[in-house]
């Protein structure tokens, strides 16, 4: 892979996301945080400048420009806000399942509203009981006539309140495990559908993520997506594509903290010279550039993967690498910076200690780490590698 494998198009929308980063959005972070407001004023901003439009085909409003240059685009905007980077993260995932599984008249219904900012998608998977073990959910869905009746709720949903769009799993089988999962778009003024509670969290302040609730909830019988029982499948294809938006969140956590880190230990003197030519800080830092290099090569891979459409049986288990490696830096890294910055980097004055606490969230959702590792370990042994072996005694 070439060291920058972006071409001459997608370099120019790089470096206007970059500058958006630095010039517009970067002021608005410490206030996202501390207020714990959601940053309509960042959706707007993402709206006018058409970075909605990334994940989507042209057919759709979207700029067709492929996977890996939404990942950049996160990257880029999660050097300075977290949050803000959020915003097109999620709105990929939340409307993945149509892109992989809706119909033409859904894909024609729904796409266009996300893609120019006008709808916020989300992504409805997870239960207070049901986190890595899907098969274990309790939200049924029940066909009448024209219509699914959902009851049930959902937990730890990101776009929770904001979002018009909801992707939904329901058991349609409950006597079934994950043979009796499927998928639904739920639109946010569906009979029956409530958001509850808006949690507070350590990181990621300005994004909301709440739970949401079915009672009798009513959705067209068209809104399924493929067909009853699919549903796991589609959301297992789902997060082996959206599961790079968060490794690609880390990153730009662990770039940003050693960018900002670096210039601290530039101009900050003790014993006479700069503290970045002691060698514990020079070793800290060459360590930090060297973890968030490897991890960019992996994550710009999987881009590239997803913009060749492998195959799942081979995106997989690069996917999860990728989540792993790149959200493990963002802790090492961000937790690094804070102390080259001493006390300084302890203080919310600076913007480390809000790096290192968004980062802590991207080892833990859409697939914990943990998860991801035995994902990783589960595709290994499915491989055959007993070529390596031969010849040895």
């Amino acid at each position: 892979m070439p060291s920058d494998p972006l071409s001459e198009e997608q370099r120019e929308i790089r470096d206007l996301v970059r500058t958006l980063a630095r010039e517009r959005v970067a002021p608005r972070a410490a206030e996202i945080d501390k207020t714990a407001e959601f940053p309509w004023d960042m959706v707007e901003l993402l709206r006018e400048h058409e970075l909605f439009g990334l994940p989507y085909e042209e057919r759709h409003g979207g700029s067709g420009t492929g996977a890996l240059l939404v990942l950049v685009a996160i990257e880029e905007l999660s050097k300075v806000c977290a949050t803000t980077a959020l915003l097109l993260a999620v709105q990929e995932l939340g409307s993945l399942g149509l892109k992989l599984a809706g119909t033409e008249e859904q894909q024609r219904r729904y796409l266009p509203l996300l893609a120019s900012g006008e709808w916020l998608a989300a992504y409805a998977l997870t239960e207070s009981g049901s986190g890595s073990d899907s098969a274990a959910m309790r939200t049924e869905a029940r066909r009448e006539g024209d219509e699914y009746v959902l009851n049930g709720s959902k937990r730890f949903i990101t776009n929770a309140g904001v979002a018009s769009l909801y992707t939904v799993f329901a058991k349609t089988d409950p006597a079934d495990k994950h043979g009796g999962i499927s998928a639904f778009v739920v639109e946010s003024t569906a009979p029956g559908f409530a958001v509850g509670r808006i949690e507070p969290k350590l990181g990621i302040k300005g994004s909301t993520t709440g739970e949401i609730f079915f009672d009798d909830c009513r959705v067209p019988a068209a809104n399924l997506l493929g067909e009853e029982g699919e549903g796991f499948r589609i959301a297992m294809r789902i997060l082996d594509r959206s599961r790079p938006g968060i490794a690609a969140q880390g990153l730009g956590l662990a770039q940003g903290a050693t960018d900002y880190a670096l210039e601290y230990a530039k101009s900050r003197e003790t014993m006479g010279k700069p503290i970045a030519q002691h060698q514990l800080i020079a070793g800290m830092l060459a360590d930090m550039e060297t973890k968030c290099e490897a991890a960019r090569g992996l994550l710009y891979k999987v881009g590239q993967m997803i913009d060749d459409d492998v195959p799942d049986e081979e995106l997989t288990k690069l996917s999860a690498m990728a989540k792993l490696l790149c959200t493990d830096v963002a802790m090492e890294v961000t937790t690094d910076a804070v102390q080259i910055l001493g006390g300084y980097g302890y203080i919310q004055e600076y913007p480390l200690e809000r790096m290192m606490r968004d980062a802590k969230i991207t080892q833990i959702y859409e697939g914990t780490n943990q998860i991801q590792r035995l994902v990783i370990a589960r595709e290994m042994l499915r491989e055959n590698r007993a070529f390596l072996l031969a010849g040895t005694g």
